[in-house]
């Protein structure tokens, strides 16, 4: 049988401001990732999403970046790895606080942003987020993209590990994610998006901005829903999915 994750970054309001349509979204997806309020969000906006996902029954990802309100978190920052561990700790311990008050528990921590796509090539970034979410907690499943460094450091540790996909978006040669500064670099033909995410999931295979075929293994699929048409991308994916026998299910259910 053939199972996979559909995730989706949500808690990304800030005060005032309202980003994305996390009400929707969480109707399809079976993995949160909340914002801890460095790169989006807020303390009031992450225990609303904790609270809405588990009345939805979503399982809670901890989503932690670089301080950069400004930014969105998007932008590379010359960092030392003791810096990451530390920020990995310091806001997965902001929203495990949260879980616990309501009787939850943080399935997995995906890096946001500049963070995720440094440590996808960086072996002692990635190690960093392993070994802090390692002194947390070992039961954390960590989620980096697919064949990345991260998934590597989490396996060093002895972490469950989660291969993620983008339905979205282009892939390079050495399955790194083409920048988002390159045209082409964001897939805006949803039957052509939900077309890849499939084959990836049965064939474990991506044809990448140059036309060639790479290796990908697709445990969790992320999805955006920060604009109407998103979220029925979104449904329409889950839809897909299940027509095509692939179960859609938490990471936590098959992830052992």
């Amino acid at each position: 049988m053939y199972r996979v994750d559909l995730n989706s970054d949500l808690a990304e309001s800030f005060g005032n401001y309202k980003i994305g349509l996390d009400e929707e979204v969480i109707k399809y997806v079976t993995s949160a990732n909340i914002a801890c309020g460095w790169h989006a969000g807020d303390p009031l906006v992450m225990e609303k999403t904790v609270q809405m996902a588990k009345n939805q029954g979503v399982r809670i990802g901890a989503h932690p970046g670089y301080l950069d309100l400004m930014g969105f978190g998007r932008r590379n920052m010359a960092v030392t790895p003791q810096e990451v561990k530390a920020y990995i700790k310091y806001q997965v311990g902001a929203l495990m606080a949260f879980t616990k008050a309501k009787g939850e528990k943080i399935q997995h921590v995906k890096p946001h942003g500049a963070m995720y796509n440094m440590a996808a090539k960086d072996k002692d970034l990635a190690m960093a987020i392993a070994e802090g979410i390692y002194e947390v907690d070992q039961d954390i499943i960590l989620m980096g993209l697919a064949n990345s460094e991260i998934i590597k450091a989490g396996k060093t540790f002895g972490l469950k590990v989660c291969n993620e996909v983008f339905a979205d978006r282009a892939y390079n040669s050495d399955g790194t994610l083409v920048s988002r500064k390159l045209e082409g670099a964001v897939i805006h033909d949803a039957d052509l998006a939900i077309s890849r995410v499939v084959r990836m999931v049965k064939e474990g295979k991506v044809t990448a901005i140059n036309g060639e075929d790479i290796e990908i293994k697709a445990q969790s699929i992320c999805v955006h829903g920060d604009n109407p048409e998103a979220v029925e991308f979104v449904r329409k994916i889950r839809l897909k999915l299940e027509e095509e026998g692939i179960q859609v299910t938490a990471i936590s259910n098959f992830i052992l």
